[in-house]
This record gives structure tokens, sequence and C-alpha cells, in this order.
């Protein structure tokens, strides 16, 4: 069936969303036409705001509306530790979570030859940059995905500032809460034994 233009448009731009087929856009869309008028004016404005009131910090690369950031921006935090993020979401992840109370920093991606992602496209530069000037930072800790192109990025970050006599750690990974140790791979047993604490 052939949908009137402004709905055909609008299921278009639903489907650009990531994990959005046309199923779920074409429901969006009948939803989003039944919205009162208010509701559809908000939203329009929310994205619109999305785009035109965020940007990055200029010393960490999180998303903000003033610059620095809040994060970078608060002396109460401790400047000695720095966690490198893939993206703004894992910042807002590990604030959520709220044991760690050190600074961040945003990679905006990770290595990733295929893909065209090589360490110009990212924001590692700013990293070696922001280490250069804040002598105080005693640690960086890497808290990216365990795939591959986390595992290279996490490596060739290393690399980079370890010669500055900078202490390097990862999160430590293993055992999911919950899972068996009969369905874990090789590789997740071995960095739960590598990563184990005391009781």
């Amino acid at each position: 069936m052939e949908y009137p233009l402004p709905i055909a448009q609008l299921i278009d731009s639903y489907m650009k969303l990531p994990g959005i087929g046309e199923k779920t856009a074409t429901r969006l869309a009948f939803y989003t036409l039944d919205m009162p008028m208010q509701d559809v004016s908000d939203f329009a404005q929310a994205l619109t705001n999305v785009k035109s009131k965020l940007h990055q910090c200029s010393i960490c690369g999180n998303i903000t509306e003033q610059d620095p950031c809040s994060i970078c921006s608060n002396p109460s935090r401790d400047q000695t530790m720095i966690m490198v993020v893939e993206q703004p979401k894992d910042v807002m992840a590990f604030e959520d979570m709220g044991e760690y109370d050190g600074l961040y920093h945003v990679l905006h991606g990770v290595l990733s030859p295929m893909d065209g992602m090589g360490p110009e496209e990212i924001n590692i530069k700013s990293l070696i940059t922001r280490l250069q000037k804040q002598d105080q930072v005693k640690e960086i800790i890497i808290a990216l995905n365990s795939t591959p192109e986390g595992e290279s990025t996490a490596m060739y970050i290393s690399k980079l500032i370890k010669p500055a006599g900078i202490k390097v750690t990862r999160l430590a990974a293993g055992l999911a809460v919950g899972s068996d140790i009969e369905y874990a791979n090789s590789i997740t047993l071995k960095r739960a034994v590598q990563g184990r604490t005391s009781l």
C-alpha cells in the first residue's frame, strides 16, 4: 500500500534509527499521527535541541551544554584518574553506578580499519595532549567493550601512554552475575581467573 507522502517520509525517518525496521517504523509513524499537536511539537523541539544545544566538551569529549562539562569542571572529582570510554552513553552508565569519581575521556569510536576508523578518526590525540598538560594524572582506566576493535584500541592507547610512566589498567572482565561456568567460553573463564578479587 502507498502511504500519503508525510507518513511515508516519517516512516523513512524512523527507519534511520538503529534497530527500527519497517513494521516498527510504521507503527511509530501512526502513533505519532495520533499524538496531540503539543506533544508532537515538544518531540520535534527535543530532537532539534539535541542537535543545536549539545556539543563536545573541549577537554574530555563528552556531550555537554557548557564547556568544559560539569565533570571536568568539578574540582571534587579525583584528578589523578581518567577512564577512557568509547561513547558518551558509557559515561552515563558509569555515573549512574555512582562508584567512580574520577575523570573521563570519550573516544567517539574505536579503531576499525575495515570501517575507515584509524587513530585520526577517534579522540586519541586529544587524550595524549591532555596527559601532557595534566601532570597529576597517575592512572588511565581503559573501559572499552571486549570486541576485537575494543581490544586493539586498548592495546594501541596503552602503547602510547606507558612510556610516560602513567599506570594503564583495564576493567576486570569475566563471568556475569547469574551465569553458569559450564556455558562460559575459555576467554571469559581466563579473564575471570585473572581478574579475581579477595573475599
